[in-house]
């Protein structure tokens, strides 16, 4: 079972989940990393108006990624993902609200659960200034009403460049829910989608199409 990151106080701040029907770009992106990518991309594909998501590598120095080379930690990229998402059904801030609530632990410091290394790290990588200012506000709201028992060490950054990660790793939770590693780290964080944002759960994932 998943440990309650959220105290109760904060709950306001977490609440209407679904966008404003407001004019708005068809489709945008968003950039998160929150540990292994395989349980991150899992949570996003259950969620209403997430059109893709692909699991790859973000914020690292080289012009390229692989796994076998971001796994050492020394280039500086973090397992992350890319949503690709309809601002009329699902906002980006709704989106960061799931990030922190559930799909990963923002108190975490290059870790994740099991996982450790800078390649686990907590963050977001946002695209333009509208993005950095709704992830610094909600950080910043969050902190303000002690919503976690220590600190947010999400780092916030801009996203320089995103690398799709191998064909293996997208959609690996779905393709193996019976792996010990998914079964005990990543299942639990869908059931705990459903339960505490079941406005925006859907039951069936958008799976990963390259």
């Amino acid at each position: 079972m998943l440990r309650p990151l959220v105290r109760l106080a904060a709950l306001a701040l977490l609440a209407s989940p679904l966008a404003a029907q407001t004019r708005a770009p068809q489709r945008q992106a968003a950039v998160l990393a929150g540990g292994c990518f395989w349980g991150v991309q899992n949570v996003f594909e259950h969620v209403k108006g997430v059109v893709q998501v692909t699991s790859g590598y973000a914020g690292g120095r080289a012009e390229s990624a692989e796994y076998e080379t971001v796994s050492t930690g020394t280039t500086g990229h973090a397992e992350s993902v890319r949503i690709v998402f309809d601002p009329s059904v699902v906002s980006y801030e709704t989106l960061l609200k799931v990030f922190f609530t559930v799909a990963h632990d923002p108190t975490e410091l290059n870790r994740q659960g099991p996982d450790v290394g800078t390649q686990y790290r907590s963050a977001i990588f946002y695209a333009n200034d509208t993005q950095r200012r709704t992830a610094q506000s909600l950080i910043d709201s969050l902190t303000r009403a002690r919503a976690f028992p220590q600190p947010i060490v999400t780092e916030l950054t801009r996203l320089s460049g995103f690398f799709a990660a191998e064909a293996y790793h997208q959609d690996y939770a779905i393709e193996h829910p019976l792996d010990p590693y998914i079964f005990i780290n990543d299942r639990p964080k869908v059931f705990h989608l459903r339960d505490r944002w079941p406005r925006i759960f859907q039951a069936e994932s958008t799976r990963y199409a390259p």
